[in-house]
């Protein structure tokens, strides 16, 4: 009630017809490090607002959610996750960042007055009720692009960035602050599609906090009679703390996890090779395993409306066909009946090994011992299959 009573406050003596030239306002972009939860991995942008003869000093903050929205969790796969402007005292967000172990830049725009009142404007507009919620989409339309173009929309003239950056894809950027996350990177790369490997530029860029920041930095604002000025004024870090150790959500790194796996199937495959017998336990729980994260990798490539994942031929690997044979499989071992899945199994198997060379896309390095595994499990059961045929 207190922090309610506290925003209205603040949100009534910011509510002016027009600034003079002499007035205090200032306008800051905030940029946040990272945190350890996956979706603070990329840190976080807000525009923060202060008027210190009156008092005044908050934050608009384009980042909030709640768990607590009816079916979060389907919405969120689906790609329909709605996110909302906030309105905070800048104490109350400086106390969460520092807590949470995360650092705070600061950089104070360079706006006329007029610009000041027009951002303003636009922000009040914005933080209506009706107005506050929207779509949110992690690569095109975020809490650091939202940011971005209200400042865009309020200056008088057009901002003006420094040369894109080469090189970079949306994949290549995430990595960039998933380099200490190797399960989050592993399941972040299981679902994006070839799209996210296509070359972006500046603009495209930006969606990344830390990219803003430092075009920010460097960019500057021309106006309608042709005058230049930077469009940063001055830069300061205002929470300053260590970050975080970071810790593993499991001892080992999923890379090796998948070389063990690739491991164990070859001996699987040579006990049953000497024995001359499929042991169709370990195949249902290779094949279930496979038919249930093929499900989610399906479920996003057919219904989802999250980028690029439209694109992914990690459908190839996964998807539900072996979820749904497995009860097939299994009356064929029973049975003794003849079954060619394993043998077409293998030769897709190998296809999938193929187009993970000719990098139709960038795959994580974990998806080939995990393939490769795969292959071995079933090539050994048709290849046994046919032996004892014989």
């Amino acid at each position: 009630m207190k922090i309610r009573c506290l925003l209205v406050w603040a949100l009534s003596v910011l509510s002016c017809s027009a600034l003079p030239a002499q007035d205090s306002i200032r306008f800051s972009l905030l940029t946040c490090e990272p945190g350890q939860e996956v979706y603070a991995l990329f840190g976080h942008t807000a525009l923060r607002c202060q008027r210190p003869e009156r008092g005044v000093d908050v934050v608009f903050n384009y980042g909030m959610f709640s768990f607590r929205t009816p079916n979060f969790v389907l919405r969120f796969v689906k790609g329909e996750t709605d996110y909302q402007l906030g309105v905070m005292p800048f104490p109350h967000f400086e106390s969460e960042y520092a807590l949470r172990g995360s650092s705070v830049y600061e950089q104070e725009l360079n706006l006329t007055p007029g610009e000041k009142l027009r951002l303003w404007q636009l922000l009040e507009t914005n933080y209506r009720p009706e107005n506050r919620v929207y779509r949110y989409n992690y690569f095109y339309d975020n809490c650091t692009t939202r940011a971005r173009d209200q400042v865009e929309k309020a200056i008088e003239g057009r901002v003006v960035y420094p040369d894109s950056l080469t090189g970079k894809t949306y994949r290549r950027i995430v990595h960039e602050f998933t380099a200490g996350s190797a399960w989050n990177e592993l399941g972040i790369d299981l679902c994006l599609g070839a799209e996210a490997d296509c070359p972006i530029g500046q603009r495209q860029q930006m969606f990344s906090p830390f990219y803003l920041k430092n075009y920010a930095a460097h960019a500057y604002i021309i106006n309608k009679e042709g005058y230049c000025r930077p469009l940063v004024l001055r830069e300061s870090l205002i929470v300053d703390v260590p970050a975080e150790s970071s810790v593993a959500a499991f001892p080992l790194p999923p890379f090796t996890c998948a070389c063990l796996l690739l491991a164990v199937s070859v001996a699987v495959a040579l006990v049953q090779w000497r024995n001359r017998r499929v042991y169709w336990a370990w195949e249902v729980l290779l094949m279930v395993a496979q038919g249930l994260a093929g499900c989610i990798i399906a479920f996003l490539f057919f219904f989802s409306v999250h980028p690029t994942v439209g694109s992914n031929w990690m459908l190839w690997l996964f998807n539900p066909v072996p979820l749904m044979y497995a009860p097939v499989l299994v009356y064929c071992l029973v049975k003794g009946r003849k079954d060619l899945y394993p043998g077409l199994n293998s030769l897709y198997l190998t296809i999938f090994v193929i187009i993970v060379a000719l990098k139709c896309q960038e795959f994580n390095l974990t998806v080939v011992p995990l393939a490769l595994a795969l292959l071995v499990n079933s090539a050994s059961h048709a290849l046994i299959v046919r032996n004892n045929s014989k």
